[in-house]
């Protein structure tokens, strides 16, 4: 028997750069697959963890996300039964002195609403539900949703990103698209600052 989750605490290194996803609603009888581009992108940025803001739908997402790095997710409100009640509600990422949350954002009034409800503190929200990607500030924190890489919805691109975090530095990145096949291009902006 599976208790739900409330919040975990992760201790992460002070620097340290998280591949981000959400919204993949990807079911064990469905069609629709994880993006094989996507995951490409994410091995090639070298992250030290992939962040998954919720609505998985069925472990073999985090599975195939895991052969990348690490994975840490939350439960969305599509991920049901005895895999959603195993994802905690929320989790606290502790990055040195950097304070990541993690959070699906279902149950308010907007998916922004939630994430901005538990901004306070934080230096970073990472957010879902709402499938669309943004970037924008809520008082000092920044709040970033990634959107969907195959499910856009009410957007015209699809979406993943990054957040590269350090001491001195927590830098946002949107990667947005129409076309997974579009991604071979692709790197994160920390791969440009090594060049």
């Amino acid at each position: 028997m599976f208790v739900e989750i409330g919040t975990i605490q992760v201790i992460l290194p002070a620097r340290c750069r998280l591949a981000l996803i959400a919204d993949t609603h990807i079911y064990s009888s469905g069609q629709r697959p994880l993006p094989e581009p996507v995951l490409e992108l994410f091995d090639r940025a070298e992250v030290d963890r992939v962040v998954h803001a919720g609505d998985v739908a069925c472990e073999e997402v985090l599975d195939q996300l895991a052969t990348v790095a690490p994975v840490i997710a939350v439960r969305g409100n599509n991920d049901g039964g005895d895999f959603g009640r195993g994802l905690p509600h929320m989790v606290e990422m502790q990055m040195g002195e950097r304070l990541i949350r993690l959070i699906h954002g279902d149950g308010g009034r907007s998916a922004r609403a939630v994430a901005t409800e538990v901004a306070p503190g934080a230096d970073c929200v990472i957010y879902g539900h709402s499938h669309i990607p943004k970037v924008e500030r809520a008082g000092d924190a920044i709040l970033v949703n990634p959107g969907s890489p195959n499910d856009r919805r009410w957007h015209p691109h699809f979406g993943v990103g990054f957040l590269e975090v350090a001491p001195d530095l927590v830098r946002p990145e949107l990667i947005l698209f129409t076309d997974p096949a579009d991604l071979a291009s692709v790197n994160p902006t920390w791969q440009s600052d090594r060049k």
